[in-house]
């Protein structure tokens, strides 16, 4: 009878899923690095109704890491919530940089905007109370907008991540990077559909959707990353 408290091995990939793996990764790597803003943040928004909606701290730190290898300046993020990636990306990116940030949300955003003033990064940030079609729609009007954003972070709406992928395709550079979160859907994409409650069954299957839509995309080099509720990372290469 296998034993089911002992990690599986696949060559040198060890699988470990617990919370008290990541409680380990959190506390040793994570918190005690995570700047003091970003923290409060991450506090306050817990105590938000639809706080497990925030960006995950560890996931955060992955962003932060590739912002700064790719010395990125120019940035989007579609949903914003209460604003931690969006303060973690305006303490990341260089003080002249720029972050266009949209969601129909601004009472979220509101929670978040004391400590990005404390963090004194506002002027980075051009936030747009809208949902994100009509401003990425008029953002591709300018053809100088074309292949100008080196990064940008998609963490809204499941049902239009396509639309959403298909239009910064067009704004990030050849090289630049695009994450979009959730790309795990609190694991039910790796369950069958009858295990599912009904609350996320339709979600799930935007999700498998989409996963499987971007794996196929010649346009980007991708890495599915199982960190926080699953991010895909995407290189556009064409």
């Amino acid at each position: 009878m296998e034993n089911i408290s002992e990690p599986k091995v696949f060559a040198n990939t060890v699988i470990l899923q617990s919370e008290g793996l990541l409680k380990y990764i959190l506390e040793t790597g994570v918190y005690p690095r995570e700047a003091e803003t970003l923290k409060e943040l991450r506090n306050a928004t817990a105590k938000h109704p639809m706080g497990f909606m925030g960006a995950a701290p560890d996931a955060g730190q992955l962003i932060a890491m590739l912002l700064k290898v790719s010395n990125a300046k120019k940035t989007i993020e579609v949903g914003v919530f209460t604003g931690y990636s969006l303060l973690l990306t305006a303490l990341t990116i260089p003080d002249d940089g720029k972050i266009i940030a949209m969601d129909p949300d601004r009472k979220a955003y509101e929670i978040g905007l004391p400590f990005i003033k404390r963090a004194g990064v506002q002027h980075k940030i051009d936030f747009i109370e809208s949902p994100a079609l009509p401003v990425l729609d008029k953002l591709l009007e300018d053809a100088e907008n074309e292949g100008s954003f080196d990064f940008a972070f998609i963490d809204a709406d499941k049902n239009n991540y396509w639309n959403y992928h298909e239009r910064v395709m067009r704004l990030v550079k050849i090289g630049g990077i695009v994450a979009y979160d959730n790309a795990l859907w609190g694991g039910t994409v790796a369950l069958p559909e009858k295990a599912v409650s009904k609350d996320k069954q339709e979600w799930r299957l935007l999700s498998l959707a989409f996963n499987e839509a971007i794996s196929k995309d010649c346009r980007v080099q991708i890495a599915f990353v199982s960190i926080g509720d699953g991010v895909i990372f995407c290189r556009r290469i064409a």
